[in-house]
């Protein structure tokens, strides 16, 4: 028989596993915001650009970004800030882009960044003009890479959120043979914060949902492009949470496990 003290160190040992496994989702992003300048110049009124902060998004995604921005201009009203039309900055961008040209190759898709932080500060000097704006909040959609084979419930984490796999096509059960540990297509929500002297305040990003799903129709198993990209608004209003937060406090950061 064990010795009563080496059976409670056991116990105690246990224990200390158990309250060290994560109670959080390990892969959300870690923020970074400028909380003393924030408090000294609080930020009331936004506006979101239409345009990406770095290189545009994919074709597919670009399709999306509007009703994204919708719905962050959304949460932010119904947090307390002031939103500002988009139509406004765009109206601007365009006057700026034909007196400096366009900072997106279209061929490349490369930002030349000279141009880029030209138009903004012509932008910026507009806004200043004729408005009370304190910042310019960047929507930038993201895609990347995930498995979706972390257990049996497949899984896949990136960026505070989980999700598992959707199927596209008329099966509805995944082939015996599919390869889980292959990766699929996911987007993500890069939100970045500029004031008006165009020193960035805040950026973090969250998760949305998978751009691709499993294709029901393949034997052997494979991922395709989702025929209706970041439908589910639940998810993404999860994404635009974490990736809001904490400029705007979320009470579910760090995500579901």
């Amino acid at each position: 028989m064990l010795p009563k003290k080496f059976i409670a160190l056991l116990l105690v040992s246990l224990l200390g596993a158990c309250a060290s496994t994560p109670t959080y989702n390990p892969t959300v992003y870690d923020f970074q915001i400028e909380e003393d300048r924030l408090a000294e110049s609080p930020v009331r009124t936004l506006v979101i650009p239409h345009v990406n902060l770095g290189s545009p998004s994919r074709g597919y995604l670009e399709d999306e970004a509007p009703r994204i921005d919708a719905r962050v201009t959304a949460y932010l009203k119904d947090n307390g800030y002031e939103v500002l039309p988009q139509r406004t900055f765009r109206q601007h961008w365009n006057t700026a882009v034909r007196a400096f040209g366009n900072p997106v190759d279209p061929t490349t898709g490369r930002v030349n960044m000279k141009t880029f932080s030209q138009i903004m500060q012509s932008v910026r000097d507009q806004f200043a003009e004729t408005t009370d704006l304190d910042a310019f909040v960047f929507t930038d959609l993201l895609e990347l890479e995930v498995p979706f084979n972390n257990g049996l419930k497949h899984i896949a984490r990136w960026h505070g959120v989980a999700r598992r796999p959707a199927l596209q096509g008329p099966g509805t059960s995944v082939s015996a043979d599919f390869d889980w540990s292959r990766e699929a297509s996911v987007a993500s929500l890069q939100v970045t914060i500029f004031d008006m002297d165009l020193q960035r305040l805040f950026v973090s990003v969250g998760g949305l949902d998978a751009t691709d799903a499993i294709d029901a129709r393949s034997s052997t198993g494979r991922y395709v492009r989702r025929r209706n990209m970041l439908e589910n608004d639940a998810y993404v209003d999860e994404g635009i949470a974490l990736a809001l937060h904490p400029f705007v406090p979320n009470k579910n950061w760090p995500g579901i496990p």
